[in-house]
């Protein structure tokens, strides 16, 4: 079965949620990663590579994007969902 997610807006103008129907964060602990940071994860290192986000916060079944200040939504959530795609194929 595909990957399925749904992208929810937050209190941050800057951040939006990503919600999965599966597990994407193996384990009980957070994820948390900067721009530039290495990881053996392949989503988070696919979201890490668009340009514009700026950090990844993810568990289980989510991931929280955070872009910089000058990126716009419109250019990043279509890379979101194709790195999903790429990765959960």
């Amino acid at each position: 079965m595909a990957i399925e997610i749904n992208p929810q807006e937050t209190p941050n103008p800057n951040a939006m949620k990503i919600n999965a129907n599966q597990t994407i964060f193996e384990g009980p602990r957070s994820t948390s990663l900067k721009a530039g940071d290495e990881t053996d994860h392949p989503l988070a290192r696919a979201l890490l590579s668009i340009e514009g986000v700026d950090n990844i916060f993810g568990i289980r079944d989510f991931v929280t994007i955070s872009k910089t200040a000058d990126a716009q939504w419109d250019a990043i959530l279509p890379k979101v969902e194709e790195a999903f795609k790429a990765v959960y194929a």
